[in-house]
């Protein structure tokens, strides 16, 4: 364990490096606490024996390791106050009530993304507590919808469906009347078996091509029934990161935001907000990955930001506060 001071000088390189991504030398330490050099330079080797500052092969100075950001924010840091700006951005949304929760989270992520520079990550699971509320059709073509889902507790799905022949768009329009009577005040888990035993035996006596059109939309409700939706923001944050100049490791970044199965992945289970550095998320090794699960109205969903290992852990974590305190009021 560090003493006192070797600590206190920690915090400076850290801090310092958060800041400004250049090494920090044993001078601009000297300078902010008014000591001698070699009482510096001697701290510094002790705590880049204890790992955690390292050299860069640039440069004399130091820089935090990954073990080094892991006792920062586990022993250091503390939740930095939010500025008046960043309340008064986010309240604008939270108390917006004429946005659907989904879309209060979403944009919360995308102002926060802006703020931070890093990359912002919604997960969200369709809640089984739901009810349908209304079901709406817009017709691309002959063979493609598009169907708009809403549950009662504000939840909203779109679902693109193809229909293996061309059908009359009357009995489009017919099927979408006898489904939205039936199916309306459904809990989202029923749904199918509502599609199943109630809606098919109906269309089978009202519409023509009932086959090929009860197969869309059962296709379609039992995708919306184990859909997740993900929403990422801010990816070319990135692009602005100094850590990410060399164009292999951003391709191999920017390639990682569309693997969808990766980026589900980063589903939080634990409690409280929570912070992955380098080789703890299954991300990637260079990045830090901080994260919190919500529960509104029986709807789970994971909101998270991306960035370098060199983030402003305090502040991102007082904002992932502010959402999570907020919307699950």
């Amino acid at each position: 364990m560090p003493t006192k001071r070797q600590e206190q000088i920690f915090k400076i390189i850290v801090e310092n490096y958060i800041k400004n991504p250049y090494p920090v030398s044993s001078k601009a330490i000297c300078d902010t606490l008014n000591c001698s050099s070699a009482t510096v330079r001697a701290e510094m080797s002790e705590l880049e024996r204890l790992g955690l500052i390292e050299k860069t092969h640039t440069s004399s100075g130091r820089v935090p390791s990954e073990a080094g950001y892991r006792y920062y924010v586990d022993n250091i840091m503390q939740p930095k106050e939010m500025t008046g700006e960043e309340v008064l951005k986010l309240q604008k949304i939270v108390n917006n009530k004429s946005l659907l929760i989904s879309d209060v989270i979403a944009r919360s992520m995308e102002i926060i993304s802006e703020l931070t520079n890093y990359t912002a990550i919604v997960l969200g699971k369709s809640s089984l507590t739901n009810r349908v509320n209304k079901i709406e059709v817009i017709p691309i073509d002959e063979q493609n919808l598009v169907a708009i889902i809403v549950t009662d507790k504000g939840y909203v799905e779109h679902k693109n469906i193809y229909i293996d022949a061309a059908v009359d768009m009357e009995e489009i329009k017919k099927t979408v009347d006898i489904i939205n009577k039936l199916i309306v005040g459904t809990l989202v888990k029923d749904v199918t078996n509502v599609l199943e035993y109630e809606v098919k035996p109906v269309i089978q006596n009202y519409i023509t091509q009932h086959e090929v059109l009860y197969n869309a939309f059962y296709n379609a409700f039992n995708d919306f029934t184990n859909n997740e939706r993900v929403n990422v923001s801010g990816t070319n944050n990135m692009l602005m990161q100094p850590e990410f100049s060399d164009t292999n490791k951003i391709r191999q970044i920017l390639n990682k935001f569309e693997d969808q199965d990766l980026i589900k992945s980063i589903d939080e289970k634990e409690n409280g907000v929570n912070v992955y550095i380098g080789h703890e998320n299954n991300f990637d090794d260079d990045v830090t990955v901080i994260k919190t699960k919500y529960t509104i109205n029986g709807e789970e969903g994971t909101i998270a930001l991306i960035g370098p290992k060199r983030m402003e852990y305090d502040r991102v974590i007082a904002l992932l506060n502010y959402i999570t305190n907020n919307i699950e009021k």
